[in-house]
């Protein structure tokens, strides 16, 4: 799955859990959260194993349950002792979902579950080595593109698309919770950079 798809994967979980659990729309910053969770694994693993050659493949320590499962109770823990126990569990759900949203995919096209992946370090997934970052986002997303644009969607595209497109009309439907936040943070970053961005050349101040 494409960063935007794991983000609303994520965020359908998060929405059906408030739905159901606390009767209630999700609120506006752990919707944030689970999107920004819902990413991190591939935030750790891509980078580390494409540029830096720290792993052998994509799939390492952000996708191990090793690692998830300690990570998931230690952000429960932070957010309860804060009073906000419903971002610690939209992190929880963000960013299992995220494993579940790798695992279904695989199913979908090859008719076969598999797990091994997560469990790193005891199982290592070889990779294809990519001559860095851009190169290895380039040459997975190329084929996804030729795809999508040949307008002979496959069946797991189809699903893909399907789902997708459910859960943004759910998004919308829940007051499109995250985005203030989101336009909070853009602003302020944008503020940062334009205070302390690169000087002009020649400029002392």
């Amino acid at each position: 799955m494409w960063p935007w798809e794991h983000a609303l994967v994520g965020y359908l979980a998060y929405s059906l859990f408030c739905h159901g659990y606390y009767r209630e729309r999700p609120g506006e910053l752990a919707a944030l959260v689970v999107a920004v969770a819902s990413v991190l694994p591939d935030v750790i693993d891509k980078p580390l194993a494409w540029q830096f050659e720290v792993f052998q493949s994509g799939y390492a320590l952000g996708h191990s349950i090793f690692f998830t499962v300690p990570l998931a109770v230690a952000a429960g823990v932070i957010a309860r002792r804060y009073g906000r126990t419903r971002v610690g569990v939209a992190f929880a759900i963000g960013y299992g979902s995220h494993l579940v949203g790798d695992v279904v995919p695989i199913y979908l096209s090859a008719g076969v579950w598999t797990i091994r992946h997560l469990y790193w370090p005891f199982v290592v997934v070889e990779g294809t080595g990519y001559d860095g970052f851009v190169t290895g986002v380039r040459t997975n997303l190329v084929p996804y593109l030729e795809t999508v644009l040949a307008l002979e969607p496959t069946k797991a595209l189809s699903i893909r698309a399907g789902a997708l497109a459910g859960t943004m009309l759910l998004w919308y439907v829940d007051g499109r919770p995250g985005l203030r936040p989101f336009r909070t943070m853009v602003a302020a970053s944008y503020a940062i950079l334009e205070r302390y961005g690169p000087l002009e050349p020649g400029s002392r101040n």
